[in-house]
């Protein structure tokens, strides 16, 4: 008669009918433990140099850096960066908004016109 790995002796017995005791159970259940963790491994593998790539990381000392889209260069968000968006604001008499809570366009009228006001030093 043909010898059962240990395995399969626990799906099925002899008769074809599946066993029922605790070894069968616990193999069961590490099997798909197995099949879990090596998944979250596969999945961690693919996220990994997608983070890595996730963009520049800011220089010391700076907090937030923000890409121009239309001029394709990014700006140090600084005091200096907040003092000039102040003034852009009073200019445009309007009430004072955080940048990040502007929407897409005005972030863009921001940018043109702090292009043509640099920083009197």
């Amino acid at each position: 008669m043909e010898q059962k790995s240990p395995r399969e002796a626990c799906i099925v017995n002899a008769a074809g009918t599946p066993q029922l005791d605790i070894s069968c159970a616990e193999d069961n259940i590490m099997r798909h433990f197995n099949g879990y963790i090596r998944s979250l491994f596969l999945a961690a593998a693919f996220m990994a140099p997608a983070a890595m790539l996730a963009g520049p990381t800011p220089q010391v000392g700076v907090q937030v850096r923000v890409y121009d889209r239309d001029h394709r260069d990014y700006h140090n968000w600084d005091d200096r960066e907040d003092h000039a968006y102040r003034r852009y604001m009073a200019e445009r008499r309007r009430e004072y908004r955080e940048y990040n809570h502007q929407n897409y366009r005005e972030q863009r009228r921001y940018w043109n016109w702090r292009h043509g006001h640099p920083d009197r030093d």
